[in-house]
């Protein structure tokens, strides 16, 4: 279909079925109405298995890492995963209201090519998720078979390339297919891996773990946000498209934001239990997060310990190549969607080489550098965003979605100057002294009297939460003339068929 084609007669939503073996058509245009199907409960798949990864066990060790107590983890991931992942449900529901995608619908709130400047964000961190997910699966298999040698990860490697990229080609009706398998085998053998490893928990120890300062539990808490909730917001809305208009926005919030926390929130919790349990495990796990936790099993479950590592991963990291395919159509590639899919999971795939074969760096400082860096510019686009689906009493006008002489013009230079603004006051407050491409962070510590880039705040990553806030707060109160003007535009009639 073309950029803005919207075709096809009514159907309802129960005629239309998956067909997950022929690849998708649809790039960035909106879905017609023929096409739409489901309900949102139906989001509870996609969104569960991207978020079920094993590796949510291991962010009990990043988060204790903070300095803070075990009751002080538990009340930062909870409000940290829940409310991150709500975010997502709001703008899912622009998905709903718009039929297209996630950045493509931020053209209303940026104009059409002002929007490219978020929609380069979008793609670079899809395409970091993706790529730093298949590192983990890849390290994880090769851990588990380490007596086989370094043969082990190239197979590691092609495997889990290939099923991703493979997901990604075929599209939407083929990764809803997926992720309900993903979603029932990961959970099962997930469970299996709790009672396995439950006699290593110690709540001995656990318990006197000393609390931390506030600071420690403000950067933790941001820690969380972004890599749970704020990882996915530039991508929410990518498969609640597919849902009639008719649906229910609370059911679209609810499921979206139920799907993705439940698994987190367990993962999460008894990760907190066995790292708190254990310092030589949390050291272990910031050098390979998964592979690490391979070493507690009894032999005979390290092959279900692969699949369920694996196929959780991959769960993550077919939605990341899905939606970094659609940024980069937004940007003005104008290629197949599939084929943007490709070009991103090459890419995937030289990165994942790079960091598994030749880079020899420790992977949970590179980890929060890329989370914190690119999660302020991604927090002060989700508030702007928030705030201008807050603002709208209509649904989007399609048509004007795909022109720059439409409702919503060229560049829309308010929003597009508050994202510069918000990300460059963001940058400053947060810090990655660890990694040395990012420590001109945290120039605004010392001038708002924060103590500097060594002080008591330089690790609370306030910029994230500042950034977040202010996108919001400034779009809610300076945007509504605007939209109200947007929405009050008269509509174009279809051009007549030839």
């Amino acid at each position: 279909m073309a950029e803005g084609q919207s075709v096809g007669t009514a159907t309802s939503a129960d005629e239309v079925e998956l067909r997950p073996m022929q690849i998708e058509m649809n790039g960035i245009n909106v879905i017609s109405d023929s096409e739409r199907k489901g309900h949102p409960r139906d989001l509870f798949w996609p969104w569960f298995a991207a978020n079920v990864s094993v590796l949510g066990l291991s962010y009990g060790a990043f988060v204790l890492g903070f300095g803070i107590s075990f009751w002080q983890a538990v009340a930062v991931s909870l409000v940290g995963i829940i409310v991150s992942f709500l975010l997502c449900g709001f703008i899912a529901v622009a998905g709903k209201r718009g039929s297209a995608p996630t950045m493509v619908l931020g053209r209303a709130a940026f104009g059409v090519n002002g929007n490219k400047l978020p929609s380069v964000l979008s793609w670079l961190l899809t395409v970091g998720w993706e790529t730093v997910l298949v590192i983990l699966a890849t390290l994880a298999t090769a851990t588990v078979f380490e007596r086989l040698g370094t043969v082990t990860k190239v197979i590691a490697l092609i495997v889990v390339v290939a099923l991703t990229i493979f997901g990604g080609v075929m599209g939407f009706d083929l990764i809803m297919r997926m992720q309900s398998v993903i979603t029932i085998v990961t959970a099962v053998l997930t469970v299996g891996f709790i009672i396995l490893v439950a006699d290593k928990i110690h709540w001995s120890t656990v318990s006197a773990i000393h609390g931390g300062d506030a600071q420690a539990v403000i950067g933790a808490l941001v820690f969380m946000m972004t890599g749970f909730g704020l990882g996915w917001v530039n991508a929410a809305a990518d498969y609640s498209r597919y849902l009639p208009r008719r649906s229910s926005g609370r059911g679209v919030v609810g499921w979206t934001t139920f799907g993705s926390s439940i698994a987190p929130i367990i993962l999460v919790i008894f990760g907190l239990l066995l790292a708190g349990s254990s310092t030589s495990l949390s050291n272990a796990i910031a050098a390979d997060p998964i592979g690490a936790l391979a070493n507690l099993l009894p032999t005979w479950y390290l092959i279900p310990f692969v699949i369920v590592a694996v196929l959780g991963l991959i769960g993550g990291s077919v939605l990341d190549i899905y939606s970094s395919g659609l940024a980069l159509l937004t940007l003005g590639v104008r290629v197949p969607r599939y084929v943007a899919a490709l070009i991103d999971g090459t890419i995937m795939t030289l990165g994942a080489i790079y960091v598994v074969f030749i880079a020899h760096t420790s992977f949970l400082v590179q980890f929060e550098g890329f989370l914190i860096t690119l999660g302020v510019p991604i927090a002060a686009w989700c508030g702007i965003m928030l705030a201008d689906i807050l603002l709208r009493h209509r649904d989007y006008a399609e048509r004007d979605l795909f022109t720059p002489s439409g409702r919503y013009g060229d560049i829309r230079w308010f929003p597009v100057g508050l994202l510069v603004i918000s990300t460059v006051i963001g940058w400053g407050l947060v810090t990655n002294t660890s990694a040395d491409w990012l420590k001109w962070q945290g120039y605004l510590l010392g001038p708002f009297g924060l103590g500097g880039k060594l002080g008591a705040w330089a690790f609370a990553n306030l910029g994230v939460l500042v950034a977040l806030v202010v996108g919001f707060v400034v779009t809610l109160a300076f945007g509504r003339s605007a939209v109200r003007a947007q929405e009050a535009a008269p509509v174009e009639p279809a051009p007549a068929a030839a």
